[in-house]
């Protein structure tokens, strides 16, 4: 469940001021029980994504960000300085917020509140992932693991040339943080079923925790996707029992392996 309310901020101010520096906020949810599982979180939407996944169905904030109002950052510092003790953490998504150059010090404006940070990225950027990590700014990092760990296929899903070696670097990172970290896989009918999955766990290793998250047909970023139909619950249930972890049932590779 996930509450929404919604509140106004105005864009008035002095625009020099660290406060109001352009961030590309896009969105913001003010109060959340599933962006971070266990924890009631705040969520903030950052502009910008070096990914064209063709299935994205946050097309505004990747190909149109000029186009969503810049949500001032001041009137959310005080926001959660306001919610202090019913808030107990913030979410940080996209779009994919480590593009941003300025990203630590944006972190490091809610690390001065004593929030507990997670960082929503696709692990583009491991040099940015290092630095948020070594400077202390972040407590969780969820990280999409979008197709099988080759150059071909994670193209494919990712919609630009991709080197998987970034990709793989990342997950590295964040399996040696020591943060909570999880990674994440949406299945799509015709590209990431059951052989794709497979192969993506075998290429985690050993993980805290990988969740399978089901394709949603609103609002692609390509419009050919909104006519693709999603798995069924049924088939979504024995992905999750057979993939996910914590797992549901012991994980024994190769029963989907691919074929050649």
């Amino acid at each position: 469940m996930r509450i929404c309310v919604q509140t106004v901020l105005s864009r008035e101010g002095d625009p020099a001021s660290r406060m109001r520096s352009s961030f590309g906020i896009k969105g913001f949810i003010s109060t959340s029980l599933i962006d971070w599982p266990g924890k009631v979180c705040s969520v903030i939407f950052l502009a910008g994504c070096g990914f064209r996944c063709p299935t994205c169905h946050n097309k505004s904030l990747v190909t149109k960000p000029d186009s969503m109002v810049e949500y001032p950052l001041e009137e959310i510092v005080t926001y959660l300085k306001k919610r202090k003790g019913w808030i107990d953490g913030l979410t940080v998504t996209g779009g994919e917020p480590t593009i941003r150059k300025n990203l630590p010090e944006f972190l490091g404006i809610f690390r001065d509140l004593n929030l507990k940070i997670k960082l929503d990225t696709n692990g583009s950027n491991p040099d940015m992932l290092e630095r948020l990590i070594a400077r202390g700014l972040l407590d969780g990092v969820y990280m999409d693991v979008k197709a099988p760990l080759t150059d071909k296929e994670y193209s494919q899903i990712a919609g630009v040339r991709i080197d998987a070696r970034v990709i793989k670097r990342s997950i590295e990172i964040l399996k040696q943080s020591g943060l909570e970290v999880a990674f994440r896989t949406t299945v799509i009918p015709g590209f990431v079923e059951e052989a794709q999955v497979e192969s993506i766990r075998v290429s985690l290793g050993e993980v805290r925790r990988y969740i399978i998250q089901a394709f949603r047909n609103h609002e692609t970023l390509s419009p050919e996707f909104g006519g693709v139909a999603p798995f069924d619950q049924g088939r979504i249930d024995e992905m999750r029992r057979r993939f996910e972890v914590p797992a549901r049932v012991p994980f024994i590779p190769n029963q989907y392996a691919c074929a050649g």
